[in-house]
């Protein structure tokens, strides 16, 4: 189904591609498939043996052992090393080939193990975010289908909802109110939903708007809700100076707004933005200016 170039599957499984090669020529690991017009690719089974292979490399096998290993063997230890709470290299990997093999019993058994061991928020930033931006490349080059795409993400939507559900509300007046949206014609939800439970987990209030929001209707909400904070994400369709263009409006528009802004993978592109305007380059940042404010707010109310 998949159809993977080497850049690809560089980025997946963290071996360099000149290491890649060599692996093929001395071990004989993967015959890589080749186009009408000899461009060399790999389909979904080479890599899932090349993610294999790489984990076990990392953890300390060598790579003439491991190609020593039948498929089962292969595949039993890295089950092994996934559910090892701080290898989150391999429950990366694991999810992964979750994905590519609609595996949701797979799936789930490490998805479990892994919010046993760490709790719920730490295998979001530690796990689930990392490995969104993983295969996020591959969403932008179109080389993960579709179906593979939708099937993972509505399992974590789902159980990211109720979580969500499941933390308490809080009063307007007494938190540092958010309000997460996508512009008008992008749907991917998945990084908004990270960031609502994080924020909810903090003890603050979000309004949820949800994908494809014309500007003006933020505009129009402005009225009506109080707000501090802008939460988004940017669309990988997009150039440089289309996504440029969209930033700047929006920081005109809510020039007193503290305004966050993820999915962008190259951000010294974007130099020189208005000063409300913050990229998180990771959860873990955001979380930390969340815990900052919630902490601000506690001294405020003790005072």
């Amino acid at each position: 189904m998949g159809m993977y170039h080497i850049k690809d599957v560089e980025h997946l499984s963290g071996i360099k591609a000149h290491t890649l090669r060599i692996w093929e020529k001395r071990y004989n690991i993967i015959v890589p498939k080749r186009t009408k017009t000899n461009i060399r690719y790999y389909d979904d089974e080479d890599l899932k043996k090349i993610l294999n292979v790489s984990l076990l490399n990392k953890n300390g096998y060598k790579i003439s052992k491991i190609v020593g290993l039948s498929n089962s063997r292969l595949k039993n230890e890295i089950l092994r090393l996934s559910q090892h709470s701080g290898n989150l290299d391999a429950q990366i990997g694991y999810l992964i080939t979750a994905m590519i093999d609609f595996d949701k019993p797979a799936f789930e058994k490490i998805f479990s193990s892994s919010i046993m061991n760490l709790g719920f928020q730490e295998t979001i930033l530690k796990v689930i975010y990392p490995f969104f931006k993983r295969i996020g490349i591959l969403w932008l080059t179109g080389n993960i289908d579709p179906a593979q795409e939708h099937f993972i993400s509505n399992i974590i939507r789902q159980k990211i909802i109720v979580a969500i559900d499941s933390l308490p509300e809080f009063p307007r007046n007494n938190t540092e109110n958010f309000v997460l949206f996508l512009p008008d014609g992008q749907w991917h939800e998945m990084g908004l939903l990270l960031c609502s439970y994080l924020i909810k987990k903090n003890g603050h209030n979000d309004l949820y708007l949800g994908g494809s929001l014309p500007l003006e209707s933020l505009m129009n909400i402005e009225h009506n809700v109080p707000f501090k904070n802008i939460v988004t994400t940017v669309s990988f369709s997009k150039s440089d100076e289309e996504v440029k263009k969209e930033i700047l409006e929006l920081a005109t528009k809510f020039d007193s707004k503290n305004i966050f802004i993820g999915g962008l993978h190259d951000e010294t592109a974007f130099d020189g933005m208005p000063g409300n305007i913050h990229f998180m380059q990771n959860l873990d940042d955001f979380n930390d200016y969340l815990v900052q404010i919630t902490q601000k707010n506690l001294n405020v109310n003790l005072n």
